[in-house]
This record gives structure tokens, C-alpha cells and sequence, in this order.
């Protein structure tokens, strides 16, 4: 049998919201479908994970950007959790 724990804070809804991942002080950025989304974190799929980096800043159109990490990759998927600015500012 195979048993799999969400190890989840917050529950997640189901999306599909267009937003960008944007790094490299702005200057690279991709595009991306929010699959799911939390209020601690998000599942994104892009075209491919590699070249993005493990911190950057989700634009969501109509919302302030979201300074996020990753919490895990797949291929084409990648989950983040949202990064609290104010204690990382310190």
C-alpha cells in the first residue's frame, strides 16, 4: 500500500492563473501557469525548470509580487513556498 502525507500548512485551490517568475534583479524572467495555490505557497508549471533559480519573485497580474523559494522540482512543475520579506530583511 502506498501512503502519502501532505505535509501542507494551508489547504491548496486548484488554478490556472498566467503569472512570471522573475530573478537575476529582474533582468531574466519566465512565463508560468499557477496550478495550485495556498496562502504559505504555490505549484507552478513552466516550460522547463532548469535555469531558475531557488528564490525569485512570482508576478500575478492585479496582485504585489510574491518573493518565493523552492520547495521542489519536477521537470516541467516546481512547488514554492512564499518567503516572509520582512524577516528575511532582518
Amino acid at each position: 500500500m502506498n501512503l502519502r502525507f501532505d505535509r501542507r500548512i494551508s489547504p491548496r485551490r486548484n488554478t490556472h492563473i498566467e503569472a512570471e517568475i522573475v530573478f537575476s534583479g529582474g533582468r531574466e524572467a519566465r512565463g508560468c501557469i499557477i496550478r495550485n495555490v495556498s496562502e504559505t505557497g504555490a505549484k507552478l508549471e513552466v516550460a522547463s525548470v532548469v535555469g531558475i533559480p531557488n528564490t525569485f519573485d512570482l508576478l500575478i497580474p492585479g496582485h504585489r509580487p510574491h518573493a518565493c523559494r523552492v520547495v521542489w522540482r519536477a521537470l516541467r512543475e516546481m512547488g514554492v513556498a512564499y518567503v516572509d520579506e520582512a524577516a528575511t530583511r532582518g
